[in-house]
């Protein structure tokens, strides 16, 4: 098929390959300063690992929204929407503070209060036989996490940062998490215990950087939220500040090739052959697809592209999503770290060898106990206009495997793999492993549940295209982390890059946090320290009001090919799912 250029590109300023968090970011910061700018999305809707689904018009999962640390008045996200002109459009709910993670091992059940200090005391009540080690440990920890803090000056971004000006941030860096919980002398129970919240970050505590634990810990110490209305909003409201400022998003747009001409980028072409042309091209989309395929490695420096091609992706997830009535046990707001096993180490063994026959450790999590409010949804066959009866979402979520049976076919982008018999065998499997993990947990379900789907790594692929089914990018080893990580200005002149694998860090508050810092490199002018000193950077004005009914899904569906702007309005809301 020829290629059909479009008239329309050639009056881009930018093009942002991807709508998750870290692209929708970049795009806003960049529209606000009146950059045009498009943002191309294969999926219907713009969000990435933060967006929602729903199901029966009525139950709405989160994807990947559980929490967020640090966005209390002076916290990073709010600086940050705050600055693009969006305050008062999102609103951040602190999960209670005296425990926003339960962590239970078949001996310790503990819950997670926020601040260092009273985290060093629960932890050393919990593990009274190893009261002063555990002190150390977290003493230890607590002042890595100060020391790059401060380095990092009054507006610290994303993963906590290697390079520090004493030099304890770049010898800490080479460090992994279970090495410095062995040289603290913690047993193996202690380390179960203490590296309970792992699952962050989807890399065993013998990889992980400590770090990049430490950041990750010490952000949500600093007090743990989930956005009001759910996950959807984080995006929803980037994508309002984009449109107000002249920004558009297009979704159902496949981009399958970064362009470049003169040694330099100029442009993108869709899945259709449609070219759209830019000077400047920002991939959101996964690293590793970037180098080597939408770009192809022959257009970077040999090392670049050389590491690329061994880069290491963090391990991928298995999620159940359960919608049950109200007759269940009712999850608790606080998430929930749930291990059969007190050894991490033999766990993670045991999924690097490729076993997860019956998942012995899971992340469960419930959006509507953290905000318990109604969704703007109605069920379908439930009488018109008629409310389902009240119910429950919960998340129930474990790592799994990269080798054997789990192992993903990097084309799982297309819908094929669905109607293979072993997939769907290894998918049953794991659903029924998961639910009995959750009534473990929780208690009895299986008699109370409205609605039930599993989500495998291939799920993963085929909706944001990831390398390996991961939702974290890069995984954060020593060497791959801090100034190792890409940096978002790239040898090849007009490509930037966002998202989790970028040196900003992963997790939606480092991927927006980078999606500043990749702004910043394209305009080459400082936009981060400005929104933290309170400067509104945005024009407020020029936001649409929302209308009755308003609904942050059908807000996050832009464009699409053939079609106009989504109204968003009570009767579309009505037919949203």
């Amino acid at each position: 098929m020829a290629d059909r250029t479009s008239s329309a590109g050639q009056g881009w300023d930018a093009i942002v390959v991807g709508a998750g968090l870290g692209g929708l970011t970049v795009a806003a910061c960049l529209a606000i300063r009146a950059l045009r700018v498009l943002v191309l999305e294969q999926h219907t809707v713009a969000g990435g690992n933060s967006q929602v689904f729903r199901r029966l018009g009525a139950y709405e999962f989160d994807v990947g929204t559980h929490y967020i640390g640090d966005c209390g008045p002076s916290g990073a996200l709010p600086a940050i929407y705050r600055g693009l002109g969006l305050e008062g459009r999102i609103t951040f709910r602190e999960i209670d503070p005296d425990g926003f993670d339960r962590i239970v091992l078949p001996s310790v059940d503990v819950r997670v209060p926020r601040g260092w200090r009273a985290y060093r005391e629960r932890m050393a009540q919990a593990l009274p036989a190893e009261a002063e080690a555990v002190r150390t440990y977290v003493d230890r920890c607590a002042a890595i996490y100060a020391t790059a803090s401060q380095a990092q000056g009054a507006s610290p971004g994303g993963q906590l940062s290697a390079a520090d000006g004493s030099g304890t941030g770049l010898r800490t860096a080479t460090v992994t998490l279970g090495a410095l919980m062995r040289k603290c002398g913690l047993s193996a129970r202690a380390r179960t215990v203490l590296a309970a919240q792992i699952g962050n970050l989807g890399v065993a505590p013998d990889q992980v950087s400590v770090l990049s634990y430490v950041g990750m810990l010490g952000d949500y110490l600093e007090g743990a939220y989930y956005p009001e209305g759910g996950g959807q909003m984080l995006a929803a409201t980037l994508v309002e500040a984009l449109q107000a400022h002249g920004g558009e998003l297009r979704t159902r747009s496949l981009v399958t090739e970064i362009l470049t001409e003169r040694g330099r980028v100029a442009g993108i072409r869709l899945a259709d052959s449609t070219v759209l042309r830019a000077p400047v091209v920002i991939s959101n989309a996964d690293y590793r697809r970037t180098v080597l395929e939408l770009l192809g490695s022959e257009q970077l420096p040999a090392a670049v592209a050389a590491r690329a091609q061994r880069s290491v992706m963090a391990f991928p997830l298995v999620t159940l999503y359960l919608a049950i009535d109200e007759a269940a046990p009712s999850p608790p707001a606080a998430n929930l770290w749930w291990y059969e096993s007190e050894d991490v180490d033999a766990l993670f063994h045991e999924l690097m060898a490729g076993m997860l026959d019956a998942p012995r450790f899971a992340f469960i999590s419930s959006g509507s106990a953290k905000d318990p409010r109604p969704r703007p949804t109605r069920a379908r066959g439930a009488g018109r206009g008629r409310l389902l009866t009240a119910h429950h979402t919960v998340e129930v979520m474990t790592l799994c495997p990269v080798t054997g049976a789990w192992a993903v076919d990097e084309d799982a982008r297309g819908y094929g793999y669905r109607a293979d018999p072993c997939y769907d065998s290894r998918k049953r499997q794991a659903g029924a492993a998961l639910l009995a993990v959750a009534e473990r947990a929780l208690g009895p379900l299986r008699d109370h549940i409205l609605h039930s789907e599993v989500a495998m790594p291939e799920t993963q692929v085929r909706f944001a295209c990831s390398t390996g089914g991961t939702a974290y990018g890069l995984a954060s080893t020593p060497r791959q982390f801090g100034p190792l990580r890409p940096d978002h200005q790239t040898p090849l002149p007009g490509l930037f890059l966002a998202g989790a694998s970028t040196r900003s860090g992963m997790g939606i508050r480092g991927v927006i946090i980078g999606g500043v810092h990749c702004a910043e490199a394209v305009l080459g002018e400082s936009i981060l320290a400005e929104m933290y000193a309170g400067k509104v950077l945005g024009d407020p004005a020029l936001l649409a009001p929302r209308p009755p009914g308003w609904d942050p899904l059908l807000a996050s569906r832009g464009t699409r090919p053939g079609r106009g702007t989504l109204r968003v309005t009570a009767g579309a809301a009505r037919r949203s799912g």
